[in-house]
């Protein structure tokens, strides 16, 4: 079952986002640091949970959340350069290391397009940290394509 999470799934969230947080500090420790740290504190996640323009979705099998996807309603304005549009951004989606293989992930992710088009979204979109290739390669079979690239230098 999808759902939109809410302010019991906080303990769970914070379990999967240390996931997440473990395979961004391995893959880049000059970026991210390893430990107990997570992207959002509880606080900022029940501001989250209560923000429509920011939805969090919930993966749950048998009463326990197995993965969620953060999301990020955005607006273009149309201007001399640029049409309008709306997108839907996936900040974050994560499956539970213990419960991949599953399709949790792939149901997640269909639940964020279909969540896209009723709300009348042009796209969806996301970043995947180079070092996470499994995480690229799950979207491209998604049917995800590249919009742009960014690229670095790094000083010594």
């Amino acid at each position: 079952m999808i759902r939109r999470a809410v302010r019991e799934d906080i303990p769970r969230l914070d379990e999967l986002l240390l996931q997440v947080q473990r395979i961004h500090a391995e893959g880049r420790p000059d970026i991210f640091k390893l430990g107990n740290t997570k992207k959002y504190t509880d606080a900022e996640l029940e501001a989250i949970l209560a923000d429509d323009s920011r939805p969090v979705f919930v993966n749950e099998k048998n009463g326990k959340v197995l993965g969620y996807a953060f999301c990020i309603y955005q607006e273009t304005r149309e201007n001399e350069q640029l049409h309008s549009r709306r997108t839907l951004y996936l900040d974050d989606l994560c499956v539970d290391t213990e419960s991949r293989g599953r399709h949790i992930g792939s149901e997640l992710y269909r639940h964020v397009v279909r969540t896209a088009k009723e709300a009348g979204c042009d796209s969806v979109t996301l970043n995947v940290w180079a070092v996470n290739g499994s995480a690229a390669e799950f979207y491209e079979r998604m049917g995800m394509k590249p919009l742009k690239t960014t690229m670095e230098t790094i000083l010594e």
